[in-house]
């Protein structure tokens, strides 16, 4: 039986807070991890957003989970690969350092070509993202409702 480390994340608080996110990834390694006979030596969960290039510095519990299959020569496992990040630059620097990560989604076998396929379509589906949530606030502030947190901002 081989070893891995497992990493799960989330990209805001209220999603922290309701677990399901973390569940069903959590889930999805299991099922992957028995189906290929690994023992997942540690979990590592984090609440943070992995766009920036600064993510790595937000993010200990990555870093934790990349030391950690560095000591034990094993790889890093994640459900999907926009867990880890949804920049291919960021995929490409993990791939440099040579720390390997499998994507349960993708199977162990997936090659680094194809997980560079993977990760430009992610990155893709981020800017989609960003782009829709931008047209859809705009749409709502033409109809008069206010954005932001009204809780804290005194009224003029």
């Amino acid at each position: 039986m081989s070893s891995a480390v497992a990493y799960y994340r989330v990209s805001t608080q209220r999603q922290g807070r309701s677990g399901l996110g973390i569940e069903a990834q959590r889930a999805a390694v299991e099922r992957f991890a028995e189906a290929e006979d690994i023992a997942i030596l540690k979990e590592f969960t984090e609440v943070e957003t992995g766009k920036g290039a600064d993510a790595l510095d937000r993010r200990p519990q990555l870093t934790a989970a990349l030391a950690l299959a560095r000591q034990t020569k094993c790889p890093v496992v994640v459900a999907k690969l926009d867990r880890l990040s949804r920049d291919v630059a960021f995929v490409a620097g993990l791939m440099v350092q040579r720390v390997p990560f499998i994507v349960a989604e993708l199977g162990a076998d997936a090659d680094p070509f194809m997980l560079h396929l993977y990760a430009a379509l992610a990155e893709k589906e981020r800017r989609l993202i960003s782009e829709r949530t931008k047209a859809a606030l705009a749409s709502r502030k033409t109809t008069g409702i206010k954005l932001g947190n009204p809780t804290n901002t005194v009224e003029a």
